[in-house]
């Protein structure tokens, strides 16, 4: 009975809410992350982005003014990892403030010493244990080219990672994964990375996912989405490791590929 009333809501709200067709048939055509989705994978990230709208607070900042376009771009991108995974993977949290441009964020931590520290740093996007997604528009803007580079996907993977404590690399796995695989396939790839980004090499990913092992899943997982042939030939373990958590094959959709 309960599942027959989250079906009956669920329908209602796309019913009333739902991203219009027309709009979104432009989106998916204008932005080259999503043009390898079939129709039946463009029709259920619809819907999710337009349930993700529903359930979350997307708040502009210091003048910024969201149009639905741009509201529904913001959230195809957010719900790109989760199309096979469900939006359930998002739930508890609601806020997205969006910044016109990169923000300061300040931390304050405790060092060895028992000495308070305050940090302020630029930031084009940042995501909070339980707390909002923060993200700059002009990121948002420089998200949509197929360069490996998208803040959206970056920020949104580390909710993921941060479902079960600190981004840390080691998101939860669902049934049927090893965590000892994946932590043998994400360890040797990252100290394969930090040493060639130490000896000042050119390294397939960006160099900023050797700051930490969940930066590495994060940057990785934009290269998954934007890059995958490259991440594949680069990284193959890796590729196959967030293949199988996402339940998605990018390289798979690419013409003349085949997988």
């Amino acid at each position: 009975m309960l599942e027959r009333f989250r079906r009956w809501r669920r329908g209602r709200i796309l019913q009333s809410a739902g991203i219009e067709l027309a709009l979104w048939t432009d989106l998916m055509d204008a932005l080259p992350v999503f043009s390898g989705l079939d129709r039946a994978e463009r029709e259920r990230l619809r819907e999710h982005a337009s349930l993700f709208l529903h359930q979350k607070d997307v708040m502009p900042l210091n003048g910024l003014e969201l149009d639905q376009p741009m509201r529904a771009g913001l959230a195809a991108l957010a719900c790109l990892p989760v199309l096979n995974l469900g939006l359930q993977v998002y739930r508890g949290w609601r806020t997205v403030l969006v910044y016109p441009a990169g923000f300061i964020a300040r931390h304050s931590y405790t060092d060895e010493h028992g000495l308070a520290h305050e940090e302020a740093s630029p930031l084009a996007g940042e995501a909070w244990e339980g707390g909002p997604v923060v993200l700059s528009w002009d990121d948002v803007e420089r998200s949509l080219e197929l360069d490996g580079y998208n803040v959206v996907i970056h920020e949104f993977c580390h909710k993921l990672d941060m479902s079960n404590g600190d981004a840390n690399g080691m998101p939860p796995l669902p049934a049927g994964m090893s965590p000892r695989d994946w932590a043998a396939a994400f360890t040797e790839a990252y100290e394969a990375l930090c040493a060639a980004v130490e000896a000042g090499q050119e390294t397939v990913l960006d160099p900023y996912a050797a700051e930490a092992p969940g930066e590495f899943f994060a940057v990785a997982c934009e290269s998954f989405f934007e890059r995958p042939v490259a991440l594949r030939e680069a990284m193959p373990a890796v590729y196959r490791q967030l293949s199988r958590y996402f339940r998605q094959d990018p390289c798979a959709r690419l013409p003349g590929d085949g997988g």
